[in-house]
């Protein structure tokens, strides 16, 4: 089974989770810039989506 989950969604309900524990990590700024990242939208989107699919499709090779 195949589960397809929107970044903006995944990104969005992590950078949620992430203020409301007050984590200030440097996972949790990740978070918060992907998330900001993906809904602006802005002209440096195809670099860093490239990036992050690149990262999924890795993930997702390694349990394999």
């Amino acid at each position: 089974m195949v589960l397809n989950i929107s970044a903006v969604l995944l990104f969005g309900a992590a950078s949620a989770l992430a203020v409301k524990t007050k984590s200030a990590g440097g996972g949790s700024a990740i978070v918060l810039f992907l998330f900001g990242f993906f809904v602006a939208g802005t002209g440096a989107y195809e670099p860093i989506h490239n990036l992050v699919q690149t990262s999924a499709e890795a993930l997702s090779a390694l349990g394999k």
